[in-house]
């Protein structure tokens, strides 16, 4: 009976005791937009400037300027409420051969997110795969591109937003004006809608790739400006990208 009590007790405490999560800098949800207005040649492009940036020099100085020298990344292409697809996983990025890993295993994979915009279940799915992963960041952080900023169904931006931000999440944005080219929408200012609606947290930002010529310039900008902690460590490395171009 002694043996059965104390192998219950020692089950008790090793379920209630939480698993032990891997500390970081950075915990990035990358939000792609799939919906309809991206065609199958457009998500490779996009993927492809990913993972050029991700890969590229400047961002793996962005990265190893941090306390840890390591982020956690995750790529995800969102359309409609029902379809969020996790293109790559969470990849601890420490370097340039985790990186490399990371950009082949996305350009792999088929397309498999189809519809009409749900900006805020795409934001709900990315608080949702931060709160369930196995790390501990510094900061935690969901990047949305998008080349609109409707929401045709699923929760509403501003609650999705607001559920974020409020657990402490910060919301950037990078606002697609051209790829093949989807092009800027007429009805309203796509950077404003993105600074009024949907981005949110300390710091947070929009950057605008505005050509399919700069598509992975923008990209590489917005990691640089995510991944360094300190402003000044940032514009250090977006002036030396600068003058090299």
């Amino acid at each position: 009976m002694k043996r059965i009590a104390a192998l219950v007790f020692a089950w008790c405490f090793l379920t209630a005791t939480p698993a032990v999560s891997e500390e970081l800098d950075l915990e990035l949800v990358l939000l792609a937009d799939a919906t309809g207005s991206i065609d199958d040649a457009e998500i490779q492009f996009q993927r492809q400037g990913y993972a050029e940036a991700i890969t590229d020099p400047s961002v793996l100085s962005a990265i190893a300027s941090n306390a840890y020298g390591k982020i956690v990344v995750t790529y995800v292409e969102w359309a409609d409420m029902f379809s969020q697809d996790v293109v790559v996983d969470w990849t601890v990025i420490d370097g340039k051969a985790s990186a490399e890993d990371f950009a082949a295993r996305l350009l792999e994979p088929p397309r498999r997110a189809f519809g009409r915009n749900a900006i805020g279940a795409a934001l709900l799915k990315g608080k949702e795969l931060i709160d369930t992963n196995a790390y501990t960041g510094l900061r935690r952080v969901i990047d949305l591109s998008a080349d609109s900023a409707n929401n045709w169904n699923g929760p509403t931006i501003h609650e999705a937003r607001e559920t974020v931000v409020s657990s402490g999440i910060v919301i950037n944005g990078l606002a697609v004006l051209c790829r093949h080219c989807s092009g800027r929408p007429v009805a309203y200012d796509l950077e404003e809608r993105f600074h009024q609606d949907i981005i949110g947290g300390p710091a947070a930002f929009v950057v605008t790739a505005d050509s399919a010529a700069t598509f992975a310039d923008a990209v590489r900008k917005k990691l640089i400006l995510e991944i360094a902690a300190r402003p000044e460590d940032a514009d250090k490395i977006l002036q030396r990208f600068a003058q090299v171009q």
